[in-house]
């Protein structure tokens, strides 16, 4: 049967958040055909309900915390409250100028975007809306949804990150389930703001996946800061009511807060969509691939969230680029995942790239590898900020530096260099050669390497 026509490209894209407009944006710059499939908004999970968001909210954060504390400065402010209706109509101003510049860069390249539900329905088609779309390459993007435990049902008083975005006012009290990422984000913004928040985790500590020295700091900061949480411990049943939800966990602990943020991870939204149909290797749902991200079946590939690893837009976003150039013959070098940066906007920041001392020993022997930490307290740009934290450095001894990681205000900035130094392989020396600008965070790197490369300047040995 003969296609209808405008229903025939070289690319086919299923799912329009980072991972699918920058495949699709890359495939048009080299010339391609291609059809952009989204059921929701372009922009996906990052733009409207996820990282975009939330830094929007923990910017305002940052606000409240600065009008609480003018005095420590000489500057007379006072915090009177927290106008949700006002951050909320920022926040979504942030969200809408993405939006409509995203808008007009995929329209710009010729893309042709068709809004519906797409479902995988050949080796080389989606079907949206009864209507067939052909590719010589489907790219699959479908992205993730907020994950919840077996048997906690989402409603009410209990909610996800999706909901609690759209809060018209600040709780008086929350308990967070999960100290990861989002946990920890949403932990300080509402703390900001006023209100009591506990954080309840599983694991050992804070951020699990990060290095543990990490973790502990800020666990030290978070107490300092007066957010509570409990460690080791796992959840079991929450109830809930017209005073609040009742939290019980496994080991007969009890809890007790206006609302719950459930915010264990998020999972792969593969669901439904037709991919096993069609030969495509799913496990617990996450789409199985070769390293060049192949699903092995037809000319189906898939990036992003879907793909077992980093949930990151940044992740996703190269990806989407590497597909693109894969497809056209253009030999990327495939993505190191612990070559990505790594960033949790709460406050303090933490900011990492490469290997954890614990993953580097793992790999390289435990004989093989060498740390450093570098205290904030003397570097002047951090004295400045009042903020608390430092610099960690992880080497294969007598070579590359394999990880950098930060914790304190504003080291999320200071990432770029970080991941440069692990990607490029550089050595403590090729790093302390560099000058670094006075009076600034970055310095602290600069410091950092020069300690580990031999010659400590501002280090007290």
């Amino acid at each position: 049967m003969a296609e209808t026509p405008g229903t025939d490209f070289d690319i086919v894209v299923l799912g329009g958040g980072s991972g699918g407009y920058a495949t699709a944006l890359r495939a048009a710059q080299l010339g391609q055909n291609v059809a952009l499939i989204e059921a929701d908004k372009l922009g996906g999970t990052c733009l409207h309900y996820g990282c975009v968001p939330t830094k929007a909210l923990l910017h305002a954060a940052e606000l409240a915390d600065n009008a609480r504390d003018g005095a420590h400065y000489g500057v007379q402010t006072e915090l009177k409250g927290i106008d949700m209706d006002g951050v909320n109509k920022y926040k979504d101003g942030v969200i809408s100028g993405l939006y409509k510049g995203l808008q007009g860069l995929i329209k710009s390249r010729k893309i042709t975007v068709i809004e519906g539900y797409g479902k995988l329905v050949g080796k080389d088609a989606v079907e949206v809306d009864g209507t067939r779309y052909t590719g010589r390459n489907v790219v699959i993007a479908t992205g993730s949804y907020s994950r919840s435990l077996p048997g906690l049902e989402i409603g009410g008083r209990v909610m996800t990150s999706e909901q609690a975005l759209k809060l018209d006012t600040v709780p008086k009290s929350v308990i967070v389930l999960g100290g990861g990422v989002i946990g920890s984000e949403f932990a300080s913004v509402w703390r900001s703001f006023g209100a009591d928040v506990t954080i309840i985790e599983g694991l050992p500590h804070l951020v699990p996946a990060e290095d543990e020295a990490l973790s502990k700091a800020l666990e030290r900061a978070f107490r300092k800061r007066g957010i509570a949480f409990n460690l080791g411990d796992r959840f079991k049943t929450v109830e809930q009511d017209d005073s609040g939800v009742h939290v019980t966990l496994e080991s007969g602990k009890t809890f007790d807060a206006e609302i719950m943020l459930v915010a264990v991870g998020r999972g792969p939204r593969t669901a439904d969509l037709g991919y096993e149909q069609q030969g495509i290797t799913l496990d617990r749902g996450f789409v199985i691939t070769d390293e060049k991200l192949h699903t092995g079946v037809g000319n189906i590939w898939a990036v992003g969230d879907i793909v077992p690893g980093l949930q990151l837009a940044h992740r996703g976003f190269a990806q989407g680029i590497f597909v693109a150039e894969q497809i056209l013959g253009l030999n990327p070098a495939p993505i190191v995942e612990s070559g990505i940066p790594r960033v949790t906007y709460s406050d303090p920041e933490i900011a990492s790239v490469g290997l954890t001392e614990a993953k580097a020993k793992e790999s390289l022997g435990a004989d093989n590898v060498e740390t450093l930490e570098y205290n904030l307290a003397g570097n002047g740009k951090s004295k400045i900020l009042d903020t608390q934290g430092f610099i960690k450095l992880v080497r294969q001894k007598d070579g590359p530096v394999v990880g950098v990681h930060m914790i304190g205000a504003r080291v999320g900035e200071l990432i770029g260099e970080g991941q440069l130094i692990v990607n490029w392989e550089a050595y403590p020396e090729d790093v302390a050669s560099l000058v670094h600008a006075h009076p600034t965070q970055n310095e602290a790197l600069g410091e950092a390497f020069l300690a580990l490369a031999g010659k400590p300047l501002h280090a007290h040995n």
